[in-house]
């Protein structure tokens, strides 16, 4: 058999007179394989043992079963087959029920004329081409994108970036009909130790030497896919290497083994394979970096957690016990580490220095200046003979301003010392909030005292400068100093009652507490006021922390 005979496409001609059947023959056995069928059941006959034809040409007027029955009767099973029915009426009725239940392509008059019919069979073989050619690139596509979301599907599944690897390994083995699988990771244009397997349990009893390195080394080095054929244990066994590039970066090569020497892949599965392993690499790229993410903000939280730590530490974890006087401090980040910081000194002298500061901001760089701020704070303290508060806090904003400035921070900080015998406190403020002054007890028509001697931030001038406050505390006064995280904090607050399903009802709204509102909490407290109880409060409305929350008591005994 010639090439150009397996090339032939099939036609059948059905009628029911032979010198029909003789003529249709010798006018198409050059260019088609020609079957001839006598009528309706023959023609069936022959459909059954050869399959679909290209082209049926059919007589309409035949004895039991005519053409256009014939040809609806075929199209579920053959659509693509081009049919053309043959009439010696022009009856219009017929015509149009043969190419509405038959459709036909075309019909033609007999007697026909043979250059006019070769015409019509040689557009209808065309038109069969073009189709089996679309037909065959939608079942290639829909096979493709159906392989595409699988793929997809699975990757989005995965938890983690190894769980993708096993899955798509699988997911590729069985789609593709492979014996085995190995996906081997690569870096830097070398293999890594990683690999993920697949086996079809329906070898198990099979085990194939994975042993492609020739390939996997030209795969490397090419970056192309290569295909070839070998024997174990006289058995012959198929191994395809396909590499895993992403923006031309090799990620992976997987090789696939089919054992046997029948069902190898195809030119088409071949294609798809590497287009899916394009897929595949684009997703491995994706979870990889999301996974060097996780890695990353990982370590990026067991350092804050460190650094929380390491901030904690900084603040007094102890309290000291003074006689005559009670001291309390609670100071809580919004994160993991924040801007907030308090400091109780007593100086060998016997002075009592207290302080409250917030650096703008939050996060890392606010706890950096903060770890900055109270450490040279500590510092001017911790001199001989400590100069008055506006004078230390003249000494820090020449040591941090110039970072403060240059970064856009600054601080705003209030400084006490308070003198167990005069009673005397002396104060500068920076930008901070007003401290709040009271006698005990604090009842609901108490008012407080706000002490307003203040200042800029320290970093928003080269030069600080304010006059210290002073003030005489008696037995029974309470001073607080609070950050804004306190009283920047939402509250909810009743507004109004109204009627709804006959009962009253009490609408809330949520507000910001302010020093007013703070106040009002500290009045509903009960005595002896306990700061962990005041934020336990404030907090109960606000379940997300939004700036960092610290206050420090003072209380004359």
């Amino acid at each position: 058999m010639t090439e150009t005979e397996v090339e032939k496409l099939k036609l059948m001609v059905v009628d029911d007179e032979p010198d029909n059947l003789d003529l249709l023959y010798r006018t198409f056995w050059r260019s088609f394989k020609v079957y001839k069928a006598n009528d309706a059941h023959e023609a069936f006959a022959i459909l059954d043992q050869v399959g679909e034809m290209a082209v049926i040409i059919s007589d309409q007027r035949m004895p039991e079963m005519n053409g256009t029955e014939l040809f609806s009767r075929t199209v579920e099973r053959f659509p693509d087959t081009i049919r053309i029915l043959l009439t010696g009426f022009t009856d219009v009725e017929d015509l149009v029920d043969a190419i509405n239940s038959g459709q036909v392509f075309k019909y033609i008059t007999k007697p026909w004329k043979p250059d006019q019919l070769k015409a019509l069979v040689e557009q209808g073989k065309d038109t069969y081409k073009l189709v089996k050619k679309r037909t065959k690139e939608l079942r290639h596509a829909l096979r493709r994108e159906s392989l595409f979301n699988a793929v997809t599907t699975t990757i989005r599944e995965s938890l983690d970036y190894n769980s993708i690897l096993k899955k798509i390994v699988v997911t590729i083995g069985q789609t593709f009909t492979a014996t085995s699988c190995v996906l081997r990771l690569v870096e830097g244009d070398r293999l890594t130790p990683n690999q993920f397997f697949y086996h079809d349990p329906k070898f198990s009893d099979i085990t194939l030497p994975f042993d492609s390195n020739p390939l996997i080394e030209e795969v490397l080095y090419t970056q192309k896919y290569q295909l070839t054929q070998d024997t174990h244990h006289d058995n012959s066994y198929h191994s395809l290497v396909v590499p895993f590039t992403y923006q031309q970066h090799l990620l992976a090569v997987m090789t696939l083994y089919k054992w046997g020497s029948e069902n190898i892949w195809q030119d088409e599965d071949i294609q798809m394979i590497t287009g899916v392993a394009e897929q595949a690499a684009l997703a491995l790229s994706q979870a990889k970096l999301y996974q060097s993410l996780q890695e990353k903000q990982q370590q990026i939280r067991v350092e804050l957690q460190v650094a929380r730590q390491i901030q904690n530490n900084l603040l007094r974890q102890t309290l000291p016990e003074i006689d005559g006087v009670k001291i309390e401090a609670c100071c809580y980040p919004a994160r993991e580490v924040g801007g907030d910081f308090f400091e109780v000194f007593v100086h060998p002298k016997g002075d009592l220095w207290l302080a409250v500061g917030d650096v703008s901001g939050k996060g890392v760089p606010a706890a950096l200046f903060m770890a900055s701020a109270i450490s040279l704070l500590r510092r001017e303290l911790s001199q001989e003979s400590p100069a008055e508060p506006n004078i230390v806090m003249q000494n820090l904003n020449y040591a941090l301003a110039d970072d403060l400035m240059s970064n856009n921070y600054f601080i705003t900080l209030i400084i006490a010392s308070y003198n167990k015998v005069t009673k005397e406190l002396v104060y500068a403020n920076a930008g901070h909030i007003y401290p709040l002054l009271w006698s005990h007890p604090a009842t609901l028509v108490t008012q407080p005292y706000y002490l307003k001697e203040r200042s800029i931030p320290l970093g928003i001038l080269p030069k600080w400068h304010a006059n210290p406050g002073r003030f005489t505390l008696a037995p029974g006064d309470t001073l607080l100093l609070a950050s804004d995280g306190i009283t920047e904090a939402k509250v909810l607050k009743n507004t109004h009652l109204y009627k709804e399903n006959n009962g009253i009802c009490q609408q809330t709204q949520s507000s910001m507490l302010n020093q007013e509102g703070l106040w009002q909490l500290i009045q509903e407290q009960p005595q002896p006021l306990s700061l962990e109880n005041l934020l336990n409060r404030i907090q109960t409305d606000n379940h997300v922390q939004e700036d960092d929350q610290t206050i420090l008591s003072l209380e004359v005994l």
